[in-house]
Order: structure tokens, then C-alpha cells, then sequence
């Protein structure tokens, strides 16, 4: 047997869409039905079967002509078993089943319920602390919906109009930011399809059909200059363990899960340097990260050897309370570009730098920097620990400096020591090199 998807495009409807649909080829016979799906020709790679990235949610869309094949073909093999000819009836009644006569009446239950059963198969499963915690976040808010609404959020009936208002919920009852909506609804269609592919649940709405319009939000990151202030920044005692592990981290490109769990284990000597080797807690990706002059003199000037961590690092929120302290103190404020909607409408403000600066905007910091002073987009993909170099290719898409550097040398064939607004080369890690 042997299956083919193409598109009709001599069926080309009002909107300029095509039909897609399934050619079967059993021995001598060939049969053809329409699958429901339709597309624009631009939007169809032919040569491949499927549909092209430009088309809205393709993945989904892509998934679903997969289990159209999949289905046909565990039809066929019970006709052959049987004996049977495969006829284009029967192909219909696969691709489009016609429902039971009689279903039997399942009682709604709450999404908690389902979702406990989700987070306690992540948990079985090694799932990273983050993801369980943003998970559990999310089970949250829909709970906090079903009170608001007062309906069950049970899978096996949420529709459209359900999920308008949930989104509703979230986004004007909760004021949830775009990026925090964004996030729980790849939870929710995460969870969705663990229900449908791992329990068999039938759900009430086609997962590809969930959607949210987002915006690239503006990442906060610190010039050279920035960086300079703070380290000459006259801070109070208790202020500078703060500014030096977070210049550490603008140095290393850590994490705050991983620079608070640093511990002497992790410092290995390395050509007559030393080096940091350990576990990225989010991604679970093992990282060898040299550490140059000025990281390690933050290391040694926290080393004592009644306590196993390499740094005095505080609970998050205390350290993102301090940084912004440190950051005033230290002059960064200038104005920075807060980036919002409200009402379907693009909202900026003009925000002091030193109210927006995280621990996170160290890894922002390193990332850019690094790019800024040349280093490969593939080497710093390794020393951030991401699993996809599109990860990495964000930070290159938000340097402007760059951009203007490049056009400069191309165009102007201009380059002064002035072009390069990164970091000083004894601040910029380096991947251990490959033993040959």
C-alpha cells in the first residue's frame, strides 16, 4: 500500500485555498478522498507532502496528515487479514469516522485532576524543577478560572468559545502580561496532547487551533560601559556580594538556578587556568565554561574553605531586589524601553534601566557582549547550553551595534577600536577547546 497527499488546486475556492487529498494505492486499486484540509498553493511544499512553514500552525496541521496515514494503513492491514477488498466507502469512513450512535454519558471533571495526573508524569519522568514549577503555575490560573467562571475546564469538552474565555480571565482579570499568556498555552497544549496521544482522552477541540498573537518583547541587556560603572560603582557592604555575582554571571552567562549551586566540585583546572564544568539546570546540558581573569577573581575573592558554594548567593527575589539598588547606586539610569498591550494596543514607556535589571539580564549581557567581541554563534550555543541554535540566534537578531558595525565595515570600510561595545577580552569566557 502506498499513501500520497496532493493538492487539488483545480478546486481552488473563493479564498484562493486548495483541497488537500489522500491518494491510496492498494495493488491495482487506487482510491482518492478529500482529507478537510485546505491551503493556499504558496503554502503547500508538493514535493514533500506537506504543508510549508508559512502556514498558520503548521506542526499541528502536519501532525494530522501523519495520523491520516497511520490510520489508513492499520485499515488496510485488517482488510487484508480479513481478506476484504479496500473499497473508497471504507476509506471515507476512516478519514472521517461518523460518531457512535450511542455515547455513553461521562461525568465533567476539573482540569486539576487531569493536570495532577500531567505534572506527576513530568515529575516520574526527570522533568527540570522550572518547567514543573511554570507547569504547576499554569494548573493554577486555570483553577483560579473555574472558580471565576464557575464552570469545569474538562478537557473532553473545552471549545473555542470556552477558551475565549479563559483568555479573557487571564488577560483582563489577571492582567497577565503577553509573554506570561504565551506561556500557558504552550503548557495547556502541551498538556492537551499528553491527554490525547498518552491517555486517549477525546478532546473537545483541535489542538492546532489554540493560538495567541505575540510580539517580540525587547531583551534588557548592559554595554561595556555599564558594566564598567559597575564594577566602580562605591556600593554599601552588603550591596556588593550582589553587583559581584551578578557581573560573574555577565561574565560566565549563568543562570541564577546555576550560579546558586555552584560548589567547589565544580572548579577543575585547565591549562594552567581553571574552568567551570557542570549540569544547566534548565536544559540538562553538560557545559564547560573557562572562566577568565575577571570571573575568577570574584571567585577568589569569595573562597573560603568552610563552605562548600563557590559564592554567597541569596534567595532570587532578594538578589533582584538588591540589583536594582546596585544598579541606581551604580548610575545605570538611563532610560530603557518597557514594551506592553493594553486593548489590542502597543504601549511604550520609558523606564529607568536600573528598575528593569535582573539577575537574568546577566545572561542577556553575556550572550550579547560575546556576539558584540566575535565570538561564533555555534561556540557561544555551547557555553549557554542551549540544545538549539535558534535559541542562540535570538541574542543575534537583538544587536543592534552589530548590525551598524557590519554595514559600517562593508560600506564605509571603517573599523576603529570604538566599534566593538563589548565586554573586555579578559571578560569573555571561552569554550574548553576539543583535546585533539
Amino acid at each position: 500500500m502506498v499513501t500520497q497527499f496532493v493538492l487539488r488546486s483545480d478546486k481552488k475556492d473563493k479564498d484562493g485555498k486548495c483541497p488537500v487529498h489522500l491518494l491510496v494505492y492498494f495493488g491495482g486499486v487506487r482510491l482518492k478522498c478529500a482529507t478537510g484540509e485546505k491551503c493556499k498553493p504558496a503554502d503547500w511544499n508538493a514535493d514533500r507532502q506537506k504543508f510549508r512553514a508559512s502556514y498558520p500552525l503548521p506542526d499541528e496541521a502536519n501532525e494530522l496528515l501523519a495520523r491520516l496515514a497511520a490510520d489508513t494503513l492499520a485499515w488496510w492491514r485488517k482488510l487484508r487479514a480479513a481478506g476484504e477488498a479496500p473499497t473508497l466507502a471504507g476509506l471515507r469512513e476512516v478519514l472521517r469516522p461518523k460518531p457512535e450512535a450511542e455515547v455513553a454519558a461521562i461525568k465533567q471533571e476539573s482540569v486539576t485532576v487531569w493536570y495532577d495526573e500531567y505534572r506527576k508524569s513530568m515529575v516520574a519522568r526527570g522533568y527540570a524543577r522550572e518547567t514543573l514549577r511554570h507547569h504547576l503555575v499554569t494548573r493554577n490560573w486555570m483553577v483560579g478560572f473555574e472558580k471565576w467562571a464557575g464552570v469545569l475546564l474538562d478537557p473532553t469538552t473545552y471549545n473555542l468559545e470556552l477558551h475565549d474565555r479563559l483568555m479573557v480571565y487571564l488577560r483582563e482579570e489577571r492582567k497577565l502580561a503577553l509573554s506570561s499568556v504565551a506561556t500557558a498555552l504552550k503548557d495547556l497544549k502541551s498538556f492537551l496532547r499528553w491527554l490525547r496521544d498518552e491517555r486517549g482522552v477525546t478532546l473537545g477541540l483541535e489542538i492546532r487551533k489554540i493560538s495567541i498573537k505575540a510580539f517580540d518583547v525587547p531583551k534588557l541587556y548592559l554595554a561595556a560601559d555599564d558594566l564598567q560603572k559597575l564594577e566602580m560603582a562605591m556600593l554599601p557592604a552588603n550591596l556588593v556580594p550582589t553587583r559581584d555575582i551578578f557581573l560573574f554571571c555577565c561574565y560566565t552567562g549563568l543562570r541564577y538556578s546555576d550560579v546558586s549551586g555552584l560548589h567547589r566540585g565544580h572548579l577543575h583546572e585547565w591549562n594552567g587556568g581553571k574552568l567551570l564544568r557542570l549540569m544547566m539546570s534548565k536544559a540538562r546540558a553538560g557545559v564547560s565554561i573557562y572562566l577568565t581573569t575577571a570571573a575568577l577573581a570574584i571567585i577568589d575573592k569569595y573562597a573560603d574553605p568552610e563552605r562548600l558554594k563557590l559564592l554567597p548567593v541569596h534567595p532570587n527575589q532578594v538578589m533582584n531586589k538588591y540589583l536594582k539598588r546596585v544598579s541606581k547606586l551604580a548610575g545605570l539610569t538611563g532610560a530603557a524601553d518597557l514594551v506592553s498591550t493594553d486593548s489590542g494596543n502597543l504601549v511604550r514607556a520609558a523606564v529607568p534601566k536600573c528598575e528593569l535589571v535582573t539577575m537574568h539580564t546577566a545572561r542577556h549581557t553575556f550572550a550579547t557582549q560575546s556576539l558584540l567581541r566575535g565570538m561564533p554563534v555555534e561556540v557561544l550555543q555551547k557555553i549557554l547550553g542551549h540544545k538549539k541554535i535558534q535559541t542562540t540566534l535570538i541574542y543575534a537578531k537583538i544587536i543592534e551595534d552589530f548590525q551598524h558595525q557590519t554595514m559600517r565595515r562593508i560600506w564605509d570600510g571603517q573599523l576603529e577600536a570604538t566599534d566593538s561595545a563589548g565586554a573586555r577580552s579578559s571578560q569573555i569566557c571561552e569554550v574548553e577547546p576539543a583535546v585533539a
